[in-house]
């Protein structure tokens, strides 16, 4: 009896470390796809933009939350400055742990939105490329934080 008592522990221990090398695995790809910047084009999405037609420019009216702990969060803008990050008193707070506490803002200079880092720990990314100094931003274009991703929409 004693025998079968420590080949189960033994059948245990392995099955645990089996499930710790899976968890692990899984946390590796979550932050290899969130740094490459990967996101799903949707089907038809490249067609709608370009039927816009050239002099009839949209204005940004909102923004909106698309992946992440909040999907689904509208923004109203108004013109003034967005703060976004883990504070408390951010216009868009973020429960994520790849966000800084102050993490990026989103101002308005003349008609354009612009996004800033501000110095955070893993960087924002406006498409695929990180944001080291404040860039114009275009409607329907990901902003990236941590796992959270935003874009603004007329």
């Amino acid at each position: 009896m004693p025998e079968l008592v420590v080949q189960l522990t033994r059948a245990g221990f392995l099955a645990l470390l089996w499930l710790f090398v899976f968890a692990a695995l899984r946390v590796v790809r979550s932050d290899l796809y969130a740094a490459s910047g990967l996101r799903v084009e949707l089907p038809g999405r490249r067609d709608k933009q370009a039927k816009r037609p050239i002099g009839g420019r949209k204005t940004a009216r909102q923004l909106v939350v698309t992946h992440g702990a909040l999907a689904g969060t509208r923004i109203a803008l108004d013109g003034r400055p967005i703060l976004i990050g883990r504070a408390d008193d951010s216009t868009l707070v973020l429960d994520d742990d790849y966000a800084s506490t102050r993490h990026a803002r989103l101002s308005l200079r003349g008609t354009d939105w612009y996004v800033e880092d501000l110095g955070s720990t893993n960087g924002t990314y406006l498409d695929r490329a990180k944001v080291t100094a404040p860039l114009r931003v275009p409607l329907g274009v990901p902003i990236r934080i941590g796992k959270t991703v935003i874009e603004l929409r007329p």
